[in-house]
């Protein structure tokens, strides 16, 4: 008998989401919810006018990123980019146990990480001043809302992480018997 599906990378969908919300969707052969978040990403990219903010954060113009973006749009963004890497891993992850015949885990990952940088990415983008942290040589980063939630959510992503791995193994000790 044919399998429907076959071994998917979860690595490999999860980097295609990082290409496009979605990509890694359509890679899983999830093409209704790839289709629906590359519909939202184009639609808050395009009312938060995110990308003409990042052009001007690239030249150097914080000015105008500030003056540019529509941070209530904004702020959805972070929300969409990292449940569609966070979903395309996870969905590569259960069609592979499935094809395996694994069928009891019901274990997601990266979900510390990728909540972590939601919350991260938010307060980057609404929370950027360079003169709370002066005290830092690269000060001027911390102005500029798209690198800010960079920085804050790739800090909080991997604290996330620690702390979902710490609680993770302390839950996993306590269920499995000690031999």
């Amino acid at each position: 008998m044919r399998q429907s599906r076959q071994y998917r990378s979860p690595y490999a969908a999860m980097l295609w989401s990082l290409v496009l919300p979605g990509f890694g969707q359509v890679y899983n052969k999830d093409y209704i919810v790839g289709f629906v978040l590359m519909v939202w990403e184009i639609l808050v990219n395009v009312k938060s006018h995110l990308n003409i903010a990042l052009l001007n954060t690239f030249h150097g113009d914080a000015h105008s990123a500030h003056q540019v973006i529509d941070y209530q749009w904004g702020l959805f963004y972070p929300s969409i980019y990292c449940f569609a890497l966070w979903q395309a891993f996870n969905s590569a992850v259960v069609n592979n146990n499935r094809l395996a015949g694994v069928e009891g885990e019901r274990r997601t990952y990266f979900s510390g990480f990728f909540l972590g940088m939601v919350v991260g990415m938010d307060f980057g983008l609404f929370w950027h001043d360079a003169h709370i942290l002066t005290y830092f040589a690269a000060a001027k980063v911390w102005d500029y809302p798209v690198f800010n939630g960079i920085i804050l959510g790739l800090f909080l992503g991997l604290l996330g992480h620690q702390l979902e791995n710490k609680v993770y193994r302390k839950y996993k000790r306590k269920i499995t018997p000690n031999t």
